[in-house]
Order: structure tokens, then C-alpha cells, then sequence
């Protein structure tokens, strides 16, 4: 593959992502569009998927190889953790920790908050629960 045929199925998994489109990703990576990707703002699809609380699309990345830790855009998103955590959404914290993501990585290159930080202002105090559960401290 080349490298142009490579980062035009990386926008395309991020643009599945963002769509809530399980089918596209699927087919985006069994195609070898690398899980682990970034679009040119530097958001991931992991990052996008877990945002948007979609734990079905968050399942499928990390099976494919994206790593629960990496930080996603230029200093304004954070990683998927905290990102799923700020919105309550539990079912993609749960898959995220299962797959091993750090439940006391700070965002922001390790200055930002923590899952819990953002979990204990969020819609969902379950959230937290779940995360204190995996180990997490404030």
C-alpha cells in the first residue's frame, strides 16, 4: 500500500468514527487502514468514537491494534478515556479499561485531568464508580 493509499483510508476511518459508522470501520480496516491513525488535526478515531460514547466502534479499534492511550488532536482533545469519561459514557470507559487503558493517564501531555477529574463532573457519577473500581484516584 502506499503511503497516499494509507492516509486516505486513515481520514476515512476518522470520518467512520465520527459517523457512528461501524460497517465503514469494519471495512476501512479490514481494507488496512491502520487503526492506530490520526487525521490532520491529529484527532483519532479511537479518541472520536469514545466522545461520541460509541463503545461498539471503540471495541473494533482496539481489537484492530489503536492503543487505549494516545492522546488525540494538537493540545485540544485529550485521550479516549478521558474524553469518554467527561461525557458519562460508561459502556466505552468499560471497553477502554478492558483493553488496558490507564485509568490515571493525565490528558495534555500529562498536565491536563485525569478520567476521574472529568468523570466526577460529568452526567453519570457511574462513570466515576467504574473507573475507582479500575483503580483510579483523584
Amino acid at each position: 500500500m502506499t503511503r497516499r493509499q494509507r492516509k486516505k483510508l486513515s481520514q476515512r476511518l476518522v470520518v467512520a468514527a465520527l459517523l457512528g459508522d461501524s460497517t465503514g470501520v469494519r471495512a476501512l480496516l479490514r481494507a488496512g487502514a491502520p487503526a492506530e491513525t490520526a487525521d490532520a488535526a491529529g484527532t483519532t478515531p479511537l479518541y472520536q468514537a469514545a466522545v461520541d460514547g460509541d463503545a461498539e466502534i471503540v471495541r473494533l479499534l482496539l481489537a484492530a491494534g489503536a492503543s487505549p492511550d494516545t492522546e488525540s488532536g494538537i493540545g485540544s482533545e485529550g485521550t479516549p478515556l478521558c474524553g469518554a469519561a467527561r461525557w458519562g459514557h460508561t459502556d466505552a470507559v468499560r471497553a477502554l479499561l478492558e483493553h488496558g487503558a490507564d485509568p490515571n493517564l493525565r490528558e495534555d501531555r500529562g498536565t491536563g485531568w485525569t478520567p476521574l477529574e472529568w468523570a466526577t463532573r460529568g452526567p453519570r457519577p457511574e462513570t466515576a464508580d467504574l473507573l475507582i473500581a479500575a483503580g483510579a484516584r483523584g
